[in-house]
This record gives C-alpha cells, structure tokens and sequence, in this order.
C-alpha cells in the first residue's frame, strides 16, 4: 500500500509518556501504603455513612451556604460604598475590609462567642436578653464567617464593578437612568463574568474553612468526626472519612461552578476550556473517530 504523501503524521513524544509514568508509578505506590498502612478500612466504610456525620455534614452545607449568602451582601453593600464619592462610607468600608481581612477568622470567631464578656445583655428596646443565650455557637459561626467572607467579597465585587468600562455607566445615566440602577441592570450584570469565578472559589474555600467553627463547640462534620474518635479511638480511620465527605462535596461544586461560569461567559470572544467529563468523553470516542476518518479516506 503506497503511503499517502498528504497524511500528516503527528510527532511522537517520548518525554510526555515517560513522566507520565513516573507520576503514574508514584501515584500507586503511595495508594500502595495507604492499602498496606494500619488503617482499619472496615471501620472507614462504616462510618462513612454514620447518622451523625451525615447531620454533621448537613450543618456543614448549612453554615456554608448561609454565611457566603450573608458575605455576598456585605460585599456588595460594602463595594457600592468604597467606590461611593462621599468620604465617610467610602472611609467605613475601607475600615471594614482593613479589619476583617487583616485578622484571622479563628481569631473573629473566638471573639463573637465570647461577645458575653464584653456585652453580659442585649437591649434593643423591645428585646432584652443574656448575650451567652444569644450568641449560640451557630450564630457566632455565622457571624465569624460572614463577616469575615464579606470583606473578602467587597474586594472581589469592587473589582468585577470596576472591569466594567466608564462608558456603560455614563450611557446608562444618558437615558435618565439613576446610579443605583444602572449599577443593578447595567454594570453587575456584566461584572458577574468577573465575579463569579471568585466567588465560586471563595464557596469552596468557605466550605473547609467552616471547619474551624469546630473551635467554638459548633457541630459540623469535622467537629462529630472528633466526637466520635475520642470515643472509639480510631482518629486516622475517621478523619479519612471527613476527608472523604468534603473531597466529595468540593468536587460536586466545583462542576456547578464551572457551569455556571459558562452561562455568564455567554458573548466573549473566547470560550471557557472543556470540563473534565467533557475532557473523557472527547478523549473516549478519540479513537473512534480516527479509526472512523481513516476508513473514509
């Protein structure tokens, strides 16, 4: 059979198959030793659907999905304010994100559930109260990582606003409209490309950082895993399992938030790369479609 002069051959490269292999060998090794360490894998598989950390991974999703919800409108109040041209909430938001983005949260959430030293009651004029009755763990956990999540999200905003151009504003004023409106139809709309894929990594973020509500006796995931290995005693067995659980929901989300980034991304002149299952399916049917093309010719 004559060679086609025409074919093109693609070029071999031996550099890419041989690191492949070397990850690939050093991947089963350390599989290998897990398999092969004192780990009691039973006991892992038992746990890994135990009743209290399936209520503990529940609270976990809870105090996620409530605190980024409570940072998402810090965030956009406090960014309207730091580009606002009056100098005193321009100043209060500056204030804001100098406090709580230069403090630990471990350290904010220690200080709202000890709130009770400083403030023993809680006055409003129509409610009265003990403040160690009132900041229960799940509210100082939201607050802690809220507030927090919303100077974070003040920048991440300010910035996507900011990515919109002048023109679009001074437009949107052109036809009557005012700032608040034109900021709400017009500019977040078109910052959402830029803020979303930060929030999306923020969410996850906010989700293993949750874990340090643990610290004031909230009972999240981490927190029942601990319960549980204080009393039986098998601590690796069940911080695999927790690990297991947030590996899980992690890469849940991270799938959402890849197609959610694509809905924004609708009208750019570039397209978001190819998830991971669209990655394997292309790279599935590959050969096929060779071997397809090659029948043809």
């Amino acid at each position: 059979m004559a060679r086609d002069p025409d074919r093109i051959i693609p070029l071999r490269h031996y550099g890419r198959w041989l690191s492949g292999g070397l990850v690939v060998i050093l991947v089963a090794l350390v599989v290998k030793a897990f398999a092969q360490g004192q780990i009691d894998w039973p006991v892992v598989r038992s746990f890994f659907t135990a009743p209290a950390l399936v209520k503990g991974l529940g609270h976990t999703l809870l105090i996620t999905f409530l605190s980024m919800a409570l940072g998402l409108v810090l965030g956009l109040l406090f960014a309207v304010m730091r580009l606002s041209k009056n100098p005193v909430t321009r100043s209060v938001a500056t204030a804001y994100v100098w406090l709580f983005r230069g403090t630990p949260v471990y350290l904010q959430l220690l200080i709202w559930f000890n709130l009770a030293l400083i403030f023993p009651n809680v006055s409003l004029g129509f409610f009265h109260a003990r403040m160690v009755d009132v900041m229960t763990p799940f509210l100082a956990a939201l607050l802690g990582l809220g507030v927090n999540e919303g100077s974070y999200m003040t920048e991440i905003v300010r910035g996507g606003i900011l990515s919109v151009e002048q023109g679009q504003l001074d437009a949107a004023s052109s036809l009557g409209m005012s700032r608040l409106l034109a900021m709400r139809r017009v500019v977040i709309p078109q910052a959402m490309r830029v803020i979303v894929p930060s929030f999306g990594n923020e969410f996850i973020g906010m989700l293993k950082t949750s874990a340090m509500a643990s610290a004031i006796a909230y009972t999240e995931m981490l927190n029942q895993a601990q319960i549980i290995y204080f009393i039986n005693d098998k601590i690796m067995e069940l911080l695999l399992v927790a690990a297991g659980w947030y590996l899980i929901v992690v890469t849940l989300f991270s799938g959402v938030q890849y197609y959610i980034e694509r809905q924004f991304a609708r009208g750019q002149s570039h397209e978001l790369p190819p998830s991971l299952l669209e990655r394997l399916w292309s790279n599935l049917f590959a050969g096929h479609r060779a071997a397809a093309a090659e029948e043809r010719r």
